[in-house]
């Protein structure tokens, strides 16, 4: 299967997850997705995921989705650089999302990192996506 954008795709099987309100939704591998689902999960944003590979198929990530009190953790899930309008910012601009309750990912020099941390290290890069 083939996906234009891995990052659209990837928030997309997370957000109509949530609205199916499954507990473990299904993602192809790519580097990109893993560090975004590290960054999630350290966060606790999502509660695990995991590599399978199964016979006959290409290896996926199973997603275990959060929710408290039968609601779900992420209330809002978007993404800000797409393919046809890529979005970049410096250290010193990186939003803020709701006060700081929500975390912005950027993909920079050093990795996929969260907002706290380029700040932190004054790092700059491309905006990935945001999360509340």
């Amino acid at each position: 299967m083939f996906v234009n954008h891995p990052v659209s795709d990837l928030v997309v099987r997370i957000k109509n997850g949530y609205l199916a309100k499954r507990t473990i939704v299904s993602s192809p591998v790519s580097k990109l997705r893993e560090n975004i689902l590290h960054l999630l999960k350290a966060e606790g944003f999502i509660l695990n995921y995991s590599k399978i590979k199964e016979e006959g198929s290409a290896e996926k990530f199973d997603i275990h989705l959060r929710y408290h009190s039968s609601m779900p953790v992420v209330s809002e899930i978007e993404v800000i650089s797409k393919p046809g309008k890529r979005v970049y910012t410096n250290s010193d601009k990186i939003p803020v999302i709701k006060n700081g309750l929500g975390m912005v990912i950027l993909s920079t020099s050093q990795g996929v990192i969260s907002d706290y941390e380029a700040r932190e290290k004054k790092l700059g890069g491309e905006v990935l996506l945001k999360i509340f």
